[in-house]
């Protein structure tokens, strides 16, 4: 399916990314794990074992590093990259903070480094994709994209839904359109995947009140979203642009 395709996967090494690179490697595809971690990075690369895996450490706030991550990864393959998946996940030391102890400066931080670092890798990206002459972008959003939390759900729970984070969502699905529509005619895509909940660990209140909202399983596992990737990474979506795809088990209806 994604034969002779280089594709950058930033946040690679981590919970949604690694399932991401698997699922590319498996389809014959050519992939570049990108995170901040090197010990989670190398350990991925370690782990999958094929020529066709490459760990770049890249931080996506900075656009010399973000520069050097696709030189790094046309030189090392000898091709242009085809495609890159968002889904870098840069967090402050003050992320999670209720709404009344937001502090400006985390605000600040986390504003730019996920929202932010999303702007600028989607810039470096489409100039690279202007150069090639095609390219295909995938950002990663979530269901608090496109509508409020639950907030019923987290009680008795030290978990929140973070105010930040439902801007910086929203923001993500807003950059998708702008960028597809920016860049018609130029042979580049820009489309959008909003996963429901990923099971990490939640406490079992949390779990069963979010699957009360869902149709069938309620919190998903990282490979529930691999489908939906591989066909907006692959030619059976050449015509689709600008979409946001939700993938929550009817959490969202």
């Amino acid at each position: 399916m994604l034969e002779e395709k280089l594709i950058i996967v930033t946040g690679g090494a981590g919970r949604i990314g690694s399932a991401f690179c698997r699922s590319i490697l498996e389809n014959n595809g050519k992939v570049v794990i990108c995170d901040f971690s090197e010990e989670k990075g190398n350990s991925l690369e370690s782990q999958l074992s094929d020529p066709n895996v490459k760990f770049i450490k890249a931080d996506i706030t900075k656009v010399k590093s973000i520069k050097s991550l696709i030189n790094q990864s046309v030189e090392y393959f000898q091709q242009p990259v085809s495609s890159a998946v968002h889904c870098a996940y840069p967090i402050s030391d003050g992320w999670g903070a209720p709404f009344e102890d937001l502090l400006e400066e985390n605000l600040a931080k986390d504003l730019f480094a996920q929202l932010g670092g999303a702007i600028l890798f989607s810039q470096q990206m489409i100039l690279h994709f202007l150069d090639s002459g095609q390219g295909n972008l995938i950002n990663i959003s979530s269901i608090q994209g496109i509508q409020a939390p639950k907030f019923e759900h987290y009680e008795g729970t030290n978990m929140s839904s973070p105010i930040e984070y439902s801007a910086i969502k929203s923001g993500v699905i807003s950059i998708t359109k702008y960028l597809a529509k920016l860049y018609k005619k130029r042979n580049i895509r820009v489309n959008c995947i909003s996963p429901g909940g990923i099971l990490d660990g939640q406490p079992e209140s949390f779990l069963k009140r979010y699957e009360e909202s869902c149709n069938s399983k309620g919190m998903l596992d990282s490979k529930d979203l691999v489908g939906s990737l591989l066909f907006l990474l692959s030619d059976q979506s050449q015509f689709m642009t600008g979409q946001n795809i939700v993938i929550d088990d009817g959490w969202s209806l």
